[in-house]
């Protein structure tokens, strides 16, 4: 249906997105995004959608605003549906209503999604609250991008000055010696406090108060720049109290995740929920086999099996996939026994209604031959489905037991087809604190995409490199490199651990 939707993605934070935002990105065929509209929300577009960035960054525009308005309606004309995604909302201070009107005239149809606006949600992640009862029963929200050069002003200052309500200044940073010399003068005492929120919601989130006299030259002194609100008035002496966000134990530290993508869903969220700025670095692509008659006959032949041995999720995962599309569940493995090599492949298992007999205590595959040895795998039939290049520990020391393994790859793993600028880029203005490796593979294939040479200037400058455990730490010193830190149990919660531990400077 041709319809253009004007929808405000909130102030950065990916889960403040409505759900209304996301099912009309989901099924939009064309996605115009502006510069404070979180990228993050592109990966609920459609495959075949037409992404178009607009800009919109502090007067330095991609696409200046009327041509923007054309080609919202040149979209809509065509029988496009258009999801026109915006920071905030639409229509605070983000000229929504002009597209709107715009629309309109063309005969286009439209709808706004109202959005989280920065004015509400950036203040309440610093810990300030817009109203209370004991400090401010109002809220204004005013532009702070008007030229101070004009000879009249849009505002009453005189009435912002002197009323009681909760001042909320847009994209006032540049205009904050005109801004606090103006309130001044029109009544509002000097000790009046003020807070600058900058990101706010986000993991590069900073808040900072001073008083409405001295907040332009503390301003300066801190490095404060747009994208940031200015808050004035009483509520403001609540920011050390109920600020909750800036006490999140990661904020700010940058986090390389090298996952496949398939698999850092739950990484991600994890340190994401801590503060962390996770830079999305799938250095593994995971990708189905373009032959599967060879699992579709070990499937058939379940019963010849004593054991069936689990190395990864995927392995879980593609195994499943054919299991099911040949007419089969849970019941065709009731007579195996299964083995998982940690917990994640555990829960995966279980996900599908089969409970492991065997999980090693220590999660590498020499603790799974030890744990089977004594549970009798000698001259016992094992079924290893795995990824087709793995490590060959495992079957080598089940065959040296007695055991009789066949390997069965599932899936294939090959080298993701990333650029390494944006790490680099990264590393280079120090916002990446971290890289993570959770397996032999994500560590062959980064150095294939960002060379050792460039690492190490980094490395020896603080950046700290984290390997999920032991195996994955030898892979890393035949690049040159040794892991900083190494959970004890060798699983993705371990690595979250230690992050923490290191941050809060405890290991």
């Amino acid at each position: 249906m041709s319809k253009v939707y004007l929808i405000g993605a909130g102030p950065g934070d990916p889960g403040l997105l409505t759900i209304k935002a996301r099912e009309i990105l989901e099924r939009a065929d064309v996605v115009v995004y502006d510069y404070l509209a979180n990228e993050v929300f592109l990966k609920y577009c459609r495959k075949d959608a037409q992404i178009i960035y607009v800009g919109k960054k502090g007067g330095d525009h991609t696409l200046p605003q009327d041509k923007i308005n054309d080609l919202l309606v040149e979209k809509a004309l065509q029988g496009k549906m258009v999801a026109r995604l915006k920071g905030g909302d639409p229509y605070i201070f983000g000229r929504g209503a002009e597209e709107a009107q715009e629309l309109l005239e063309a005969g286009a149809d439209f709808e706004v999604v109202p959005g989280v606006t920065s004015a509400v949600a950036a203040p309440a992640y610093a810990g300030i609250p817009l109203t209370h009862r004991k400090y401010a029963s109002s809220v204004s929200f005013i532009t702070g991008h008007e030229d101070p050069n004009k000879p009249e002003s849009a505002h009453n200052w005189k009435s912002l000055a002197s009323g009681t309500s909760t001042l909320v200044f847009f994209m006032g940073v540049k205009n904050l010696p005109h801004i606090s010399r103006m309130l001044m003068e029109n009544g509002m005492r000097p000790d009046m406090p003020a807070a600058l929120v900058r990101w706010g919601t986000t993991c590069r989130h900073r808040s900072m108060v001073s008083t409405i006299k001295d907040i332009p030259q503390k301003a300066v002194q801190e490095g404060f720049k747009p994208p940031s609100l200015l808050v004035v008035g009483e509520v403001v002496q609540l920011r050390d109290e109920l600020n909750w966000f800036e006490r999140l134990p990661l904020l700010g530290k940058g986090v390389v995740v090298t996952r496949a993508r398939e698999q850092a869903s739950g990484l991600l969220k994890d340190l994401s929920d801590l503060g962390a700025c996770c830079f999305e670095f799938p250095t593994i692509e995971i990708k189905p086999l373009s032959d599967y008659q060879p699992l579709h006959r070990a499937i058939n032949s379940l019963s010849s099996y004593d054991w069936l041995i689990f190395t990864s999720v995927n392995g879980v995962i593609y195994f499943w996939q054919e299991l099911r599309k040949m007419g089969l569940d849970a019941r065709a493995l009731g007579r195996n026994r299964v083995a998982a090599i940690g917990p994640a492949t555990a829960a995966a298992l279980e996900q599908r209604g089969v409970f492991p007999d065997f999980v090693p205590d220590k999660y590498v595959a020499e603790s799974v031959v030890d744990g089977l040895l004594k549970l009798g795998v000698q001259g016992k039939k094992v079924l290893i489905p795995r990824a087709r290049v793995a490590r060959e520990v495992l079957p080598m020391e089940l065959e040296k037991a007695g055991a009789h393994v066949e390997i069965l790859p599932v899936y294939e793993t090959g080298l993701a087809q990333e650029d390494g600028q944006e790490i680099l880029a990264g590393l280079e203005n120090r916002t990446i604190h971290y890289v993570t490796f959770t397996s032999s593979s994500t560590v062959e294939n980064f150095f294939s995409l960002i060379s050792a040479e460039k690492l190490k200037p980094y490395v020896d400058k603080g950046l700290k490199l984290v390997c999920i455990g032991p195996v994955t730490a030898k892979t890393l010193e035949r690049s040159g490199f040794k892991a900083d830190l190494m959970p004890r149990d060798y699983t993705i919660p371990g690595v979250v651990r230690v992050l923490l531990e290191d941050s809060s400077g405890s290991s």
